[in-house]
């Protein structure tokens, strides 16, 4: 049976943990793929930190959403998605998605179209502090042209 499990928090993520709960015990699952992302410094001043908020409720229902797009597309078993929220590092993990399907093409893509889509749809807001200045910032073009090139899919 397909499962989804969404996850907001402020606590770190074990990756290697996550990736175990996509394995099924049948063997019907044959393809597990997986994004992590990280907190990247900044090129132009070093970043102290960066504070994600999100808007409780409505940032799972959003994520919930994007999941059952993906379901439409291609055969998932298994869906996980974890964001972090609060005060982060650089080189901190904030988000782990990972999709299990019987073939790796369904397993890669929807993974590629749930962070995508996360990235352009998902209610979090990010606020950035260097040594000089705090700044929210914003949502970049290329985000949203890799969630728009799954319009013509």
């Amino acid at each position: 049976m397909a499962s989804t499990y969404i996850q907001v928090q402020s606590e770190d993520f074990d990756i290697a943990v996550e990736h175990a709960a996509m394995r099924d015990e049948k063997g019907a699952v044959g393809a597990i793929a997986t994004f992590s992302g990280l907190v990247r410094d900044l090129v132009d001043e070093p970043l102290k930190e960066m504070f994600l908020e999100h808007y409780p409720g409505m940032t799972e229902k959003s994520l919930e959403k994007i999941v059952e797009q993906a379901r439409d597309r291609w055969d998932l078993m298994d869906v996980r998605i974890i964001h972090r929220i609060g005060a982060l590092k650089p080189c901190d993990q904030i988000v782990f998605v990972a999709t299990s399907s019987a073939h790796r093409g369904d397993a890669f893509a929807a993974c590629q179209f749930i962070m995508d889509y996360l990235k352009k749809d998902a209610p979090f807001w990010k606020k950035e502090t260097t040594k000089q200045r705090d700044h929210w910032v914003e949502q970049k073009s290329s985000d949203l042209a890799s969630a728009d090139r799954w319009q013509q899919k």
